[in-house]
C-alpha cells in the first residue's frame, strides 16, 4: 500500500488542528469554570442540571411570593394591634361615660371622642399593603372593603369585599385577611340572646345583658317581659312569642334589682318601670364592631324621657359586645402571628432547598479546576511536542542527502 507524502501531511495538519481545538475548549472551560457548557458535552449531566435549574427557579419564585406575603401579614398584624388598642380606648371611654355625675356636655364630649375612634377603626379596616392590596378585603373584590353609610342612609358600615379566607399552601401564605369575619360578625348581647328596652317605655327600668343558665333549655323564642300595675303593685309577666305566658312568671310582683330565670335565661332588672313598659329578649344575631360603637354614641345623645334607662341599658350591652369584638380581633391577630411563624419556617426550608439545588447543579456542570488545569497543561505539552515533531519531519527530503 502506498501512502503519499501529501496524505500524510494532511492527516498531520488535521490532527494538530483538532488538538488546538481541544486545547481551546479546555481553556474556555477553565475560564468559565463550567465542565458542561452545552448538552453535547455530557447529555445526562446537562439534562439533570437543567432539571435542577428549573426547580431552583420555582423555589426562588416561591421565596419571592412568600416574602410578599410576609410583608403583608406583618402590616395586617400591626393593623390588628392598632384596632385592639382603639377598642380598648373605646372601652375606657364607656366606663367613664357610666359616671352618674356627668351632664349632657360631658356625655357629648365622650360621644365625639367615640365617633373619632370609630372613624379610626374604619381606617384601620381599610389599610393597604405596600403593593396597594387591601389587607382585610377577604378574597378581594373592592378597593375599599369597608364603606361607612351611616350618615347617608342610616345603614352603618357595609362590607364590599368578598367574604372568605384564602387558605395557606405548602409554600405560600395568604396576603389578606377576611375583615368581614373579624369586624362584621360580632355576636349581639351575650351571644345567645339580646335584651333591649321597648321604644315606648316611659319608666326607668333597665336590665343586665343576661346570662345562659341552661343552654339545653333555650328555645330560640322571642320573649316580652311586660309590666302592669295591679292594686298599686307593679307586676311583670314573661310571654313567649310561641307558647304564650311562661309558667311561674305571670303577674309576679316586681322589685328593683330582682333576678329572674326562665327557660335557660337569667337576667337582672333595675329601676322603676311604668305600667305598659316592656323588656324584649330576642335570639342573638350578629352585629359589627362599628355599629356597637355607634349605638353607644346614640345612647349618650339620647334625650328621651327615660334617657337614663336607655343609656344604662345600651352601655351595658355595648361593653359586652365590645369585649366579644375585641376577642375576634385578638383571634385574628393570633392567626396572623401563626402564619408569620410559618413564614419563617417556610423561608428556612426553601433557603435550604435552594442551597441543595445549587450544590446539585454545580456538581453536575462545574469544572474541577485542579483537574482542569492539569488536563490543560498536558494537552498544551502534547500539542507543543507534536508541533516540534512535525517541524522536524517536514524538513526531511531525499534531496537533502544527495550531493
Amino acid at each position: 500500500m502506498r501512502i503519499s507524502t501529501a496524505n500524510s501531511y494532511d492527516n498531520t495538519v488535521s490532527l494538530l488542528a483538532r488538538r488546538q481545538a481541544e486545547l481551546a475548549a479546555q481553556q474556555e472551560k477553565i475560564a468559565t469554570g463550567k465542565r458542561v457548557q452545552k448538552a453535547s458535552d455530557d447529555p445526562v449531566a446537562a439534562t439533570l442540571a437543567e432539571t435542577a435549574q428549573n426547580r431552583l427557579s420555582r423555589t426562588q419564585a416561591d421565596l419571592r411570593s412568600l416574602e410578599n406575603a410576609r410583608s403583608s401579614l406583618q402590616q395586617a398584624e400591626s393593623g390588628l394591634a392598632e384596632s385592639g388598642e382603639l377598642i380598648q380606648k373605646v372601652r375606657d371611654l364607656l366606663v367613664s361615660a357610666g359616671n352618674a355625675t356627668f351632664g349632657p356636655s360631658e356625655r357629648e364630649d365622650i360621644a365625639r371622642q367615640l365617633e373619632g375612634l370609630r372613624e379610626q377603626m374604619i381606617g384601620v379596616a381599610n389599610l393597604k399593603d405596600n403593593s396597594g392590596r387591601t389587607l382585610f378585603g377577604g378574597l378581594g373584590g373592592a378597593a375599599t372593603p369597608f364603606v361607612d353609610l351611616y350618615s347617608a342612609i342610616g345603614n352603618g358600615v357595609q362590607f364590599n369585599g368578598q367574604r372568605g379566607q384564602a387558605a395557606a399552601g405548602n409554600t405560600s401564605l395568604p396576603q389578606a385577611l377576611d375583615g368581614n369575619a373579624i369586624w362584621m360578625r360580632v355576636p349581639q348581647g351575650n351571644g345567645s340572646f339580646t335584651l333591649g328596652l321597648d321604644p315606648g317605655n316611659t319608666g326607668s327600668v333597665s336590665t343586665s345583658v343576661g346570662e345562659v343558665t341552661d343552654p339545653a333549655a333555650l328555645t330560640g323564642d322571642d320573649y316580652a317581659i311586660g309590666f302592669a300595675e295591679v292594686a298599686g303593685v307593679m307586676q311583670y309577666t314573661v310571654t313567649s312569642s310561641v307558647t304564650g305566658p311562661v309558667a311561674g312568671h305571670i303577674g309576679v310582683p316586681y322589685t328593683p334589682g330582682m333576678t329572674i330565670e326562665f327557660e335557660g335565661q337569667s337576667l337582672q332588672m333595675n329601676g322603676q318601670p311604668a305600667a305598659g313598659d316592656q323588656i324584649n329578649s330576642l335570639p342573638s344575631t350578629n352585629t359589627n364592631i362599628f355599629k356597637v360603637v355607634q349605638d353607644a354614641v346614640d345612647a349618650l345623645r339620647d334625650a328621651s324621657t327615660n334617657s337614663g334607662a336607655v343609656r344604662n341599658q345600651a352601655l351595658a350591652r355595648t361593653m359586652t359586645e365590645l369585649d366579644a369584638g375585641h376577642d375576634r380581633v385578638l383571634l385574628a391577630r393570633g392567626r396572623a402571628g401563626e402564619w408569620l411563624n410559618r413564614a419563617d419556617s417556610l423561608n428556612t426550608l426553601m433557603e435550604d432547598r435552594s442551597v441543595d439545588l445549587k450544590t446539585e447543579k454545580s456538581r453536575l456542570e462545574d469544572l474541577d479546576l485542579v483537574k482542569g488545569i492539569s488536563d490543560f497543561q498536558m494537552q498544551q505539552l502534547g500539542l507543543e511536542a507534536a508541533l516540534k515533531s512535525y517541524a522536524q519531519v517536514q524538513r526531511l527530503s531525499l534531496f537533502q542527502v544527495i550531493n
